[in-house]
């Protein structure tokens, strides 16, 4: 992985990625972030050596180099999943890329949907912890032990300084930004009745389908990340409807200025 990953890197390097110093993921229906931005440099996921492509289809697939809140960022204008086929080190790959080119922070954002019922579609979840039940690990893998430390300590993923400076964006700003539980499955498929019922019991307060493996790698990096969660729909076990996808992008563009002033407003006191 060592050269795949110096062989993208310097590819970057070479494009005028210069010593950004935060990296951002963002997740379905949430692109818009970088219409905020002064943008320097695109560069779509297919151009970059050893890079994944995004296959969902409202997922841009372009790595993004600007100014955002007078910071040098990377956007991730799509993500990877493990539904989609690749692997946990295909999925965190460009995490591991961004840390290369020097980024100091990671900020993470994903839709899900709301297990807490005290939680409504359109509103905004700020991840404390997560459960990850994706059947897998990003650091299993032979020779991890040259990328850091192989047992690595989650006891505080999420970086509790960002956390509580969103906590007083949201508040200044009069976002209504919960706090929970992220649980990551692998999907494609939704939740039955009963998953949701099991969720609900062993503490996740939202479910997704991301963010979890690129927590990990990012802990492992030992580079502070924080997490949001725009809620895109309410998982009621006995009130279900039939999904709509539609709907669901429909809330994340709802709930998607509130996580832009959050990330912005964050970005400019780091």
């Amino acid at each position: 992985m060592n050269n795949n990953l110096q062989e993208a890197t310097d590819f970057l390097k070479k494009r005028g990625f210069d010593h950004p110093e935060i990296g951002i993921i963002l997740g379905t229906g949430l692109g818009h972030l970088v219409e905020k931005m002064e943008i320097l440099i695109e560069v779509r996921y297919n151009h970059i050596p050893n890079f994944p492509t995004a296959t969902v289809e409202f997922h841009k697939g372009k790595l993004i180099y600007g100014i955002l809140g007078g910071k040098k960022v990377i956007v991730m204008q799509g993500r990877f999943h493990l539904y989609e086929g690749y692997s946990p080190l295909d999925v965190t790959f460009p995490v591991r890329v961004m840390h290369q080119l020097g980024i100091k922070k990671l900020l993470v954002s994903n839709a899900a949907g709301a297990i807490n019922l005290n939680f409504k579609k359109g509103e905004i979840m700020l991840i404390e912890d997560h459960i990850n039940l994706q059947g897998s690990s990003p650091l299993a893998f032979l020779g991890v032990e040259h990328f850091g430390e192989r047992f690595v300590d989650m006891i505080a993923p999420y970086d509790g300084e960002m956390n509580h400076l969103m906590e007083e964006i949201a508040r200044k700003n009069g976002i209504t930004l919960h706090k929970g539980v992220y649980t990551s499955v692998l999907g494609p498929q939704l939740e039955t009745r009963a998953e949701y019922r099991y969720l609900k019991i062993i503490g996740s307060d939202a479910v997704g389908m991301s963010t979890v493996p690129e927590v990990i790698v990012a802990n492992h990096l030992k580079l502070p990340v924080a997490a949001v969660s725009v809620l895109t729909d309410e998982c009621d076990p006995d009130n279900l409807a039939p999904v709509n996808i539609a709907e669901i992008i429909a809330q994340a563009a709802k709930a998607e200025p509130d996580m832009i002033t959050l990330f912005t407003e964050l970005i400019k006191q780091l």
